[in-house]
Formats: structure tokens, sequence, C-alpha cells
């Protein structure tokens, strides 16, 4: 599996962790930023996000200071579902009924807890389920200007 991981200067920390964890199990491709020098995180969140959206990568990992902006500058690229996460439960429902693809995390979250969520968001499928597949499907006609009420 292939895993994007982006972030800006206050996620930094938590992504250079959390790459050497996962770079043991996965193949990780970095899109920046590569220290902790001031930087606006959608220059980053897009860099992920289109990586995402064109299959160049399986699943996106985003971290900025509260996981909340990056999320939703990832969730401005079409095709992405961007999900910010805090705990173990909400990774494996926003993959189970939302099949979310781009993890987005507090650049605050400990690693330990990080480690935790990011296995679960990597680790639990999509459950396929009629009515979450329609409405995914209703955002993704809504992104392709075809949506009806």
């Amino acid at each position: 599996m292939k895993i994007g991981i982006a972030n800006d200067h206050r996620g930094y920390q938590l992504k250079t962790k959390l790459v050497e964890v996962l770079k043991n199990k996965y193949e990780v491709v970095d899109y920046g930023t590569k220290n902790e020098e001031k930087v606006d995180y959608p220059d980053y969140a897009f860099l992920l996000g289109e990586a995402v959206a064109q299959k160049k990568v399986d699943y996106g990992i985003a971290i900025c200071g509260s996981g909340i902006g990056i999320s939703i500058a990832c969730n401005k690229v079409k095709g992405v579902l961007a999900a910010k996460v805090e705990n173990v439960e909400d990774a494996k429902k926003t993959r189970m009924d939302n099949n979310a693809n781009i993890l987005c995390l507090s650049g605050t979250q400990k690693i330990e807890q990080a480690k935790e969520i990011v296995e679960v968001f990597l680790n639990t499928p999509f459950s396929s389920l009629d009515r979450h597949k329609r409405r995914i499907e209703k955002i993704h006609s809504y992104e392709e200007g075809s949506y009806v009420r």
C-alpha cells in the first residue's frame, strides 16, 4: 500500500514520527513540508489531495495545527473525501461509513494515539452498504455538477 503524507509547519513533528513508523510497513510519499518554517497548509493539502484523486497513492494523511484547515483544503480537491479524526472510533467510522481517502490529524496529537488511529484508518474497509454508497455518490455527483435533489 502506498501512503501519501503532507503537513504544514505545525504538523511537521508528528509527520516525521509517523513516517518513521509507516515506512516499515508501507511505501510512503512525503509531500512536505520538510521543516518547521511557516508555510500555508493549502499548498500541501492540494498536492496530497491531487495525488490521492489521481490514484498516485492509495490513501493520504494530512497534518496541520488543528487538523481542520488542512481537512477543508483537502476536501476542495475533486474526488477527495478527507476527515479530521481525533480517535480510533472516528477513524473506523470514517472508513466504514464515509469511505474517506484522506485522514486529517492535529499536530498536537500524541504519537501513540496517532499510530493507532492511522493503523485503524488504513486497515478498515468501506462497508459498501447501499445507504453509504448512495450518500457518497450524491457527494460525487454534486462535485460533477449533476446532483439532483
